[in-house]
This record gives C-alpha cells, structure tokens and sequence, in this order.
C-alpha cells in the first residue's frame, strides 16, 4: 500500500494551480500549471489500502486505482501505467474529461477530501508519454476477420483498440474530416489539447488500426453494404442528436446548438479556414443549460471576446455540501465551479425561456426569461416574472436525445428503445446480425468512462462472435449502472 500514516498526516486536497484568468483567456492551451510531483507523491500517499476498495465500483471501467496510487507514491511510474492501461486505454482523455466518480466513492471521502484519483490518473499517463513508455502493442498474429467501427469517439477508439490488439483487421470509419469524434471536435483546446489525441491515434496506427475519415456511413457507404463487406461491424456514433428549445423566435439569426458552434471553434484553433463562423467576437452571449457542454461554451466565449455571458438553468442551483439522499459512496449533485464559470459571467438558476425576442433584420436581440416553477411535478415559467436579457448570439445546450435514425432503420432495419437509443441485447447486439451497439448510440448521452468501458466490453463480444470465445476483459454489461451514476 501507499504510506501507511498517509491519509493521517496528510488531511488536504492538493490540486495543480490553474493558470491566472486574465492569461489563460487569451489562448486555447490547458487551463492548469504544470503539477509538483512532490505534491503528487504526497495525495497518493493518502490513499488508504481499503479492506473494500469502494472507487473500483465507482469507476465503471474498475480502474485498479490503490495499485497505481501506492506505484506513485513509491515513484514506480512504469508500472503505474502498466496498471492503469490493464484497465483503461486512454487515461489522457479520462485524466483531463472525466468527472470522477471513483473520488466521489473514495472511502476517504467519508470524513475527509478523497484522494485525488484524476489528477494522479492524468500525471501518470503524462509522464509515460513523457517517456517513451507508450508504446504500440500490435497483434502475434492475425485471425484473419475484419472489422469496421462506425464512429471515432471513445467507445469506438477503445473498441478498434481491443479489436485490433486481438488480432482482427480493424477499419475506423468518421464522418468528419479527422478522426476524434467529440474528443476532436466537441472539447475545446482549455480542456483538452488535440495533441493528446494525435499521440494516442498514432500508437493506434502503429498497431495496425485503419482510419478512414471523411466518409459517412449511410450516405458514402450504405450501412447493408458495410455489413457486407466486414465480418462484424460496431455502431459508435454517439447521441448527437440535440435537445431542441421550440419556442417563438428560435428560427432567428443567431440561436444556434451549442455543437454547432463548439465544432466550428474547434476547427479554427485547428488551424483550418471556417467561413461565416459563428462567433462570441462583441455579442452578449447567452448560453441555455447548465452541464458540461454548456461550461465549454462559456469558455469559448470568453477566449473569443465575448462582451457579456449569461448562463441559464432551468433547475435549481444545487447545495454545496453532499445531500442526505445521496450519501457516500453516491455521486452527489453539486454546485461546481469549472474553469469556465471562472474566467466570468453569470450563472441563473430556476431561468426558463420563454421567446426569442428578434430586431427588423430578423436577428436574435434578446430572450424573455421567467422564473420556473413546479406544477404537478412539471417545470413551468411563473407568470408575471418575464423580463428580457440582451443576446446578441444564443447557445443550446440542453443535451442531446439519441443517435441520427434514418439511416440505421431504413440500411440496417435497426430497432429503437422508447428512449431513442438503438436496441441491443445483453451482449450488445443489435438486431441485425454481426451488428454491435456501444457508447452513448446504445446507452444514451452518459459519461467519457462509460463511453470507454462500453467500447472495451463490446470488443471482447465482437470477439467472441467472430471466434468463439474471447480473453478480452468486458467491464460492463448493457444494463450496468455504477454506483451513484443513474441509468441511461
């Protein structure tokens, strides 16, 4: 174990510094300072060597995080990233997106700060980068099967992964023009920097997977002859579909969805000419919804000039310390402050949008925003509370619904849960022969880690199908739902 005084000697959580506001809102690089490995040394000293170690079922991809925690402490770096690649192939993303619920299970947290799992996580992948010591892992031998994943975000990057390492011809196919799937193009640069993702599709390359991007399955190439042409075929595509607001005014200049605008971004500071960009450049900004793609887009705002930003929830702000109902080891809901919500701006809770308010051009000007109230268990604007807001430039990120249907029920006859994620059985299968469903396309818009762990069970079915058996390790079922995590 870890220092065996550690969580005794040791009663503080220690982050890295983020970088000063004023400098980090004019570039797109990471929001935080390079982190003291003395500092680093001393958290994972903290972890306990639990007799039940809680943060495994916290973590759905069962992170063997005590292993790696106590390989810090003794500043074993090489095999702390053995450890943490048994479980997870791609602790860069996980380190830097993932919202933790393994430090939310932390026993530690019972009556201390939990140990600082993420933060260990991402140093560990950093210095093995650092080092030389990730290196590629390519098949014995070949099976002679092939393979393709339609979709290169987690689930499909850690599918192709396990598929390839086992031995099949693995082909990844991307609509978009690089591969990364949101990790590319959903996560601004201050989160996470594309060179994170090009390092590991490199590694990626070397052991055999192929990338095809820029190639749109169900227009490109049909989805029955896809299934045609490879043994197996893996559905990663995501929810993108996004939650829209059909409210008066929403068809004016200047509301636009959140990925709309965050994709666009992303491929400016790639480099790339992006006419008519929808940019915060001057404009009060409004963004509607409180979750994780809305803070991005707060951000971006920010970095790109934004006058004024104004965030709208239609819930109510939750509390800062952990609620009765959901005690240790439940993730509990909480009010957070990113890096985003740092740099400026305000945040309103209990805000429902009523109209669009637009001037002669047909412009957004303005919203009409009301105080929410609970009617028959309904969220409803409160009458009489309406007033306007200024809005030069309108952002929706109120989630996202399920994955694009058209084509997967008229190419692959695939069928629909009532929730509008594609149907699949317990060893994720669709309903169409040798067609499998992983990450949010089967599960629903839910976490980077289950995202990963998904791809990683999928692979190991895949497996199976096409062998007979597998040794491919398979972290979660369909149903799964990790502690504190509601299902999707």
């Amino acid at each position: 174990m870890a220092d065996p005084k550690g969580f005794l000697k040791v009663t503080e959580r220690e982050l890295p510094a983020r970088r000063p506001v004023p400098v980090r809102i004019l570039d797109w690089k990471e929001v935080y300072e390079p982190g003291d490995s003395a500092v680093l040394r001393r958290q994972a000293g903290r972890c306990m060597d639990c007799g039940i170690p809680f943060c495994h079922q916290g973590c759905p991809l069962g992170n063997l995080i005590p292993e790696w925690n106590d390989l810090t402490w003794r500043g074993e770096g090489r095999t702390a990233i053995e450890r943490l690649h048994a479980t997870n192939n791609f602790p860069e993303f996980t380190g830097r997106l993932c919202p933790a619920p393994c430090e939310s299970a932390c026993v530690l947290g019972i009556n201390q700060p939990a140990v600082t799992i993420k933060q260990i996580e991402v140093s560990i992948i950093d210095e093995a980068f650092g080092n030389g010591w990730v290196e590629p892992k390519p098949p014995a031998r070949l099976t002679g099967k092939t393979v393709a994943v339609v979709g290169s975000g987690p689930a499909g990057l850690a599918a192709a992964q396990q598929l390839t390492r086992a031995g099949h011809t693995v082909a990844v196919y991307e609509r978009d023009d690089r591969i990364g799937g949101l990790l590319r193009y959903g996560i601004p640069d201050f989160k996470m920097e594309k060179k994170h993702v090009e390092a590991r599709l490199r590694q990626m390359q070397d052991e055999g997977t192929r990338f095809r991007a820029g190639v749109e399955i169900g227009k490109d190439i049909s989805w029955s002859d896809l299934r045609a042409r490879y043994d197996a075929v893996v559905v990663a595509t995501g929810a993108t579909v996004p939650r829209d607001l059909p409210i008066p005014g929403r068809n004016l200049a200047g509301v636009h969805f959140a990925m709309e605008y965050l994709v666009e971004s992303n491929k400016a500071v790639a480099g790339d000419t992006v006419p008519n960009q929808i940019t915060a450049e001057g404009k009060h900004v409004v963004v509607i919804g409180g979750g994780d793609t809305g803070a991005d887009c707060i951000g971006t705002a920010h970095r790109q000039g934004a006058l004024s930003v104004t965030n709208l929830a239609i819930g109510k702000q939750p509390g800062s310390e952990r609620p009765e109902h959901q005690p240790w080891p439940m993730t509990p809901t909480l009010f957070e402050v990113s890096s985003a919500h740092e740099e400026g701006g305000e945040r309103q809770y209990l805000a429902s949008t009523v109209e669009f308010v637009g001037n002669d051009a047909g412009e957004v000007r303005a919203l009409v925003v009301a105080e929410t109230e609970f009617v028959d268990g309904r969220r409803v604007p409160k009458r009489g509370t309406e007033r306007e807001i200024p809005a030069d430039l309108v952002l929706i990120a109120m989630g996202f619904t399920g994955p694009e249907r058209d084509a997967l029920e008229s190419q692959l006859q695939a069928q629909f849960t009532s929730r509008g994620n594609v149907e699949r059985d317990g060893a994720f299968q669709a309903t169409a022969p040798g067609v499998f469903v992983a990450g949010d396309a089967g599960r629903g818009q839910s976490l980077i880690v289950w995202a990963i762990a998904e791809g990683r069970s999928v692979a190991a079915e895949v497996d199976a199908y096409l062998m007979g058996e597998t040794s491919l390790p398979s972290p979660v079922r369909p149903t799964d739902v990790a502690i504190g995590l509601q299902p999707a």
